[in-house]
């Protein structure tokens, strides 16, 4: 890849204003996290004292997860040691269920922080874990740009929650 430098433009960048506070008058993720039970409406699969894991309605892979604190917050800084420690002892906990469960044969685990990371909710922090495989894209989504899930998202809700269930506080 080749590289152009242009520093000037980090002038032009510096006049793009943060986009204003959003006003989403509710927060699927919150929505998830204060939910009393599990089901396809709100996708959740498992909730520990701090976190909540819920699938993500527009999955890349069936199994894509997303987790995230109980707690509203969108900036990494504000989270407490404990639910840095619960955030991180839930990926390994998911990716330990997806591999028995999928057998896939990797993982894409990442954080989007703000909107210009692509964060579609920056408001509120999320990890994606994504089950991936040897040739899970294709032609359909490079050309067609689109993507094609094999599995209905109620189907995987309910074989991963079971999995949770089953793992309880094993792992």
């Amino acid at each position: 890849m080749e590289h152009l430098w242009s520093p000037w433009r980090s002038k032009y960048i510096a006049t793009f204003k943060d986009p204003p506070k959003n006003e989403e008058t509710s927060c699927f993720l919150c929505n998830a996290a204060n939910c009393s039970d599990f089901n396809n409406d709100n996708l959740v699969v498992f909730k520990s004292s701090l976190s909540v894991i819920l699938l993500n309605r527009y999955p890349y892979n069936s199994g894509h997860l997303l987790i995230t604190p109980k707690r509203h917050i969108g900036k990494m800084p504000e989270l407490t040691t404990d639910e840095i420690i619960d955030l991180s002892l839930l990926v390994k906990k998911t990716v330990t269920i997806l591999e028995n469960l999928y057998k896939p044969h990797g993982f894409n685990i990442g954080v989007n922080l703000g909107r210009a990371a692509g964060a579609g909710v920056p408001s509120h922090i999320h990890y994606h874990v994504v089950p991936r495989w040897n040739g899970d894209t294709n032609f359909v989504t490079v050309l067609g740009d689109f993507k094609v899930i094999s599995e209905a998202i109620e189907e995987a809700r309910a074989k991963i929650e079971i999995e949770f269930l089953n793992y309880g506080n094993k792992l």
